[in-house]
């Protein structure tokens, strides 16, 4: 089988005239994201997706000016060698050449993985979940939220938090580190307070404290029963500041979406930093390496969490005994791309997301989502 063509779609969605969703030091993108739809000469196609948090043009750069001639031609039924070509154009003179940025080009090979498995799944007439391991049909589901907005108050939180209790979820991870230590802990105590003391709170921080905030935050939520606490350190030295954090409090520490690369969640892993990884299959190696790194979890006694896209990361969840559970945004103004790009997506009810038997990724474009979000690049 070869990949004939590409067809690569942007995926936007406007913020103009609406507050837009803080984390604690940066606004998170509502869309940002690469579609990619594989096409090959035995007429099987498949879809793949790259999220990004920084600007997008560098990847629409690197598609308008030949980054598909590296893939063309390629056969999708080999994914580990078609992602270590693209990959490995980090170092190849020809990226340099043509302007193609590193994260660009690691985004762009995520994406053109997934894809490929999505076509692996479809010629072998099995879901991907069962090509994993096949270890569940089911995934646990929970909800990001307690964005930072402006003009939020604790009643529009405390609005926003019964909405989705109201929805079924039964784990609530919250947002902190955009204010002072003292308001943060009164926003979790009214979470806490509204969920209930059955169900889970993650709390995550996006690495806004320095190493000495994080113990005293740690030590201070330690009665809310945090089931994680999320890259609570700054970015510089959070490796090691992770490994000191985690000797210092009970509370299991997760990391992982913010790593460019396979290789830091190894260390992440391998150091002793954390207890649950948090890879992203969207934002760096695809499927191929995401399968490796749930593989290492499993064999090191660490949870596997991925960060986003819960209909893509539920097939490496489901297929591994070290899989956890994964992130959903049941907001359609926070993610309206979950809401309505795929044509009956999974169910996720009473905190719990169901995968379907359809072969591949089973997922079905909508039409009118991609013409609602998408611009058509290539």
């Amino acid at each position: 089988m070869k990949i004939t063509r590409l067809e690569v779609h942007i995926l936007r969605a406007p913020d103009e005239g609406q507050r837009p969703f803080w984390v604690s030091n940066f606004i998170v993108p509502k869309a940002n994201e690469i579609l990619v739809r594989l096409h090959t000469d035995e007429g099987i196609e498949g879809i793949g997706i790259a999220t990004s948090y920084t600007p997008i043009e560098a990847a629409i750069k690197a598609f308008r000016s030949g980054i598909a001639e590296q893939i063309i031609g390629e056969d999708p039924l080999a994914p580990e060698k078609l992602h270590h070509k693209v990959f490995w154009l980090t170092a190849q003179k020809i990226a340099s050449e043509k302007g193609w940025t590193r994260e660009a080009i690691v985004r762009i090979a995520a994406a053109v993985d997934i894809a490929c498995w999505d076509i692996i799944g479809k010629a072998a007439k099995l879901p991907l979940y069962r090509l994993f391991g096949g270890f569940s049909n089911t995934v646990p589901c929970y909800v990001t939220c307690a964005y930072y907005r402006d003009g939020k108050d604790m009643a529009e939180l405390k609005d926003e938090m019964q909405m989705l209790k109201a929805q079924g979820h039964q784990g609530f991870k919250a947002k902190v580190g955009g204010v002072p230590l003292k308001e943060d802990m009164k926003r979790l105590e009214l979470i806490r307070d509204i969920i209930g003391p059955d169900k889970d709170l993650m709390v995550d921080c996006n690495r806004a404290w320095d190493l000495p905030t994080a113990i005293t935050a740690a030590r201070e939520m330690l009665p809310l029963n945090p089931r994680w606490l999320e890259e609570p350190v700054r970015w510089a030295d959070d490796h090691r500041e992770l490994v000191k954090l985690a000797k210092q409090t009970n509370i299991p520490l997760s990391a992982g979406e913010s790593e460019l690369t396979a290789y830091g969640c190894r260390d992440l892993v391998e150091d002793g930093a954390i207890s649950i990884l948090q890879f992203d299959c969207t934002m760096m190696g695809g499927f191929t390496t995401g399968r490796k790194l749930a593989a290492l979890c499993e064999l090191n006694q660490v949870q596997v969490a991925p960060h986003h896209d819960c209909f893509i990361h539920a097939h490496i969840v489901a297929g591994s005994p070290a899989g956890c559970i994964v992130e959903s945004f049941t907001d359609p103004e926070r993610d309206p791309l979950q809401a309505e790009l795929f044509e009956d997506p999974p169910k996720i009810a009473e905190g719990v997301l169901h995968l379907k038997d359809q072969p591949g990724l089973g997922l079905t474009l909508s039409p009118a989502a991609l013409k609602k979000f998408g611009e058509k690049i290539l």
